[in-house]
């Protein structure tokens, strides 16, 4: 999730490492805060597989600074990343929304249709949070009250989706 925010932030503009880190912390950092011990050295890898470059530029105020960019094999990872996402960019809520704000980058509303139809059919499948055999268990199956308060939101937040994913593939399929 992380090296495709990196991917998707530097497909934007060049950025110093600590601007890259307040970009990815606001889009993911809800999740799992960004640490130094885990962005550097991940820019590092991604530097070593030629993915992105690094150059030393005039600081502003103080001392040059170090600026990322991607390399056109970062751009084609991106773009690879985009067109065929692994499973769990689709299925995970997190991911999904990571891979949603790059989704633009991917310039061909055939392709993007065909993620957003994935997500569509992930979306319809039938699911729970709890199950009584085969059964999938509703909030109304429970007295709970946080219980329900958690098939409410998710069942809002997953009708508020599927009206987005609907709306927007007709007007990318109209598009293609």
């Amino acid at each position: 999730m992380m090296q495709l925010a990196v991917l998707g932030f530097l497909y934007d503009a060049q950025l110093h490492g600590y601007d890259l880190r307040r970009r990815i912390a606001a889009l993911t950092g809800h999740v799992r805060p960004i640490a130094d011990g885990t962005l550097y050295p991940l820019l590092k890898r991604m530097e070593t597989a030629g993915l992105l470059r690094r150059e030393l530029q005039p600081g502003q105020v103080a001392a040059p600074r170090h600026m990322l960019s991607l390399t056109p094999v970062g751009e084609q990872e991106l773009l690879n990343r985009l067109r065929d996402p692994d499973e769990l960019f689709i299925t995970d809520e997190n991911r999904w929304f990571t891979l949603l704000a790059f989704l633009r980058h991917l310039d061909d509303p055939a392709r993007q249709a065909a993620v957003l139809r994935r997500r569509l059919h992930f979306l319809t499948q039938p699911a729970s949070f709890f199950w009584d055999g085969d059964r999938p268990l509703r909030a109304a199956d429970f007295d709970d009250p946080f219980r329900q308060g958690l098939f409410t939101i998710a069942t809002a937040t997953t009708r508020t989706e599927l009206t987005w994913l609907r709306e927007t593939l007709a007007s990318l399929e109209s598009q293609a």
